[in-house]
């Protein structure tokens, strides 16, 4: 049994990584410099070869970076990190928290999307991750599981909303009925998460842009 469950891994390795490369490529005809990485040990040393020694280092909300243990790794490296996820931090604290991610010399982000042409959808409540995407005179350091990605445009938009959104509400404990259907309504929630949609067609005009595409399945 386990003899088979390895040959059937290894066929699925191999269809991420087709798949990873290609979206990679068109990621780079998109003027991002992109990578791909088989494991998520492969992408923690990509990630980290790509933030110089003492760069301070902004990380949004993102459940792919917590999962790959990178607040740890950037904190025992020496490099400043910032990040809002602290629950002990007063209002006027979270606030400053969120412009230091943005204003740090990398800005490290997930994101809930990328379709086979190379295109980057996210969303947001607030708007500091996609605001810390879309401009930047810092580096940027996109990283996409291999489950992030999507035929086209109207997947990935339905991803976000529906594949997405749905479990970090629940991780947020928002009051918001794709919290307890599993699914997005379009609601009129105080709660609502999806307030604030990125499409990302190009890579943004005089940026240092980075996307690494992982061929595991990573964050929601």
């Amino acid at each position: 049994m386990d003899k088979e469950r390895a040959k059937w891994q290894t066929v699925r390795d191999e269809h991420a990584e087709n798949l990873g490369r290609s979206v990679v490529h068109r990621l780079e005809t998109k003027g991002f410099e992109a990578r791909y990485a088989a494991t998520a040990e492969e992408a923690r040393q990509m990630i980290l070869s790509l933030i110089p020694d003492g760069a301070s280092v902004g990380i949004p909300g993102s459940v792919t970076l917590r999962e790959l243990g990178l607040v740890e790794l950037l904190a025992e490296r020496g490099h400043p990190v910032f990040q809002h996820w602290d629950p002990s931090l007063k209002p006027e604290e979270k606030s400053r928290r969120l412009q230091e991610e943005l204003s740090s010399d990398v800005f490290l982000s997930g994101s809930n999307a990328v379709t086979l042409d190379g295109t980057i959808v996210n969303i947001d409540g607030t708007g500091n991750r996609v605001a810390g995407l879309a401009w930047g005179d810092n580096r940027l350091v996109i990283v996409v599981g291999i489950n992030k990605i999507c035929h086209d445009l109207d997947e990935a938009l339905h991803r976000v909303r529906d594949v997405a959104t749905p479990p970090n509400t629940q991780r947020l404990k928002m009051a918001t009925p794709c919290a307890a259907t599993g699914f997005c309504s379009d609601c009129n929630s105080p709660q609502r998460v999806c307030r604030a949609v990125l499409i990302l067609e190009r890579a943004p005009f005089g940026r240092d842009a980075h996307v690494i595409v992982v061929g595991e399945a990573l964050g929601f």
